[in-house]
């Protein structure tokens, strides 16, 4: 499998379940700012675990899961690679074991996680790979390319109409979600977006 020719970042399960933090990275990917990627395996964690969440979503999550898969339409790491990989890793969670196999398989050059304890640097660093928080990530894009990522957030408010959020109501909505610095930034650029 080869590589891809933008920065590519895998995404773990818990930036897929929140609807705000999956659709604002998202945004940012089909700009063509990074490349995206997960698992089936990824994939069905977020689903089962929102659905254990919010058990009147249970069966009808595959809608949103489709728009994921048509935003990034390279998103998946296949099964096969993973598990050939899999075996050769450990980290302090075995669980999260197959999240590091998709980043290697996937050419990853950096996992977006919550959950940055779970993927020390030690034995993320012998495969060049990064672990950042989705804040850090998306102030990143702005930082690198300001006009596409600040308009691909302002597509994202455009696109809640129920009930549509004022810039400010928009940049609340990510301090909510553990996002303090893009809230911060989007303030900033009010305006803009």
């Amino acid at each position: 499998m080869a590589g891809h020719a933008n920065f590519t970042a895998l995404l773990d399960a818990n930036t897929l379940y929140p609807i705000l933090t999956c659709d604002a990275l998202l945004s940012l990917a089909s700009t063509g700012l990074f490349a995206a990627k997960w698992s089936e395996r990824i994939e069905q964690e977020w689903i089962r675990n929102l659905e254990a969440d919010r058990p009147e979503l249970a069966g009808k999550l595959l809608t949103r899961r489709d728009h994921m898969r048509c935003a990034a339409l390279d998103w998946e790491v296949p099964e096969p690679a993973i598990a050939e990989i899999l075996p050769c890793l450990t980290l302090p969670d075995p669980n999260d074991a197959h999240v590091l196999a998709a980043a290697i398989a996937g050419h990853a050059d950096c996992i977006i996680t919550f959950n940055l304890r779970d993927f020390p640097e030690p034995a993320l660093e012998p495969f060049g790979i990064e672990v950042i928080h989705p804040d850090r990530f998306i102030v990143s894009q702005l930082d690198l390319d300001y006009i596409p990522a600040i308009t691909a957030l302002k597509k994202m408010r455009q696109r809640r109409k129920r009930p549509p959020l004022s810039p400010e109501a928009f940049a609340d909505a990510f301090e909510r979600n553990g996002l303090p610095s893009v809230a911060t930034r989007l303030l900033e650029a009010s305006e803009l977006i």
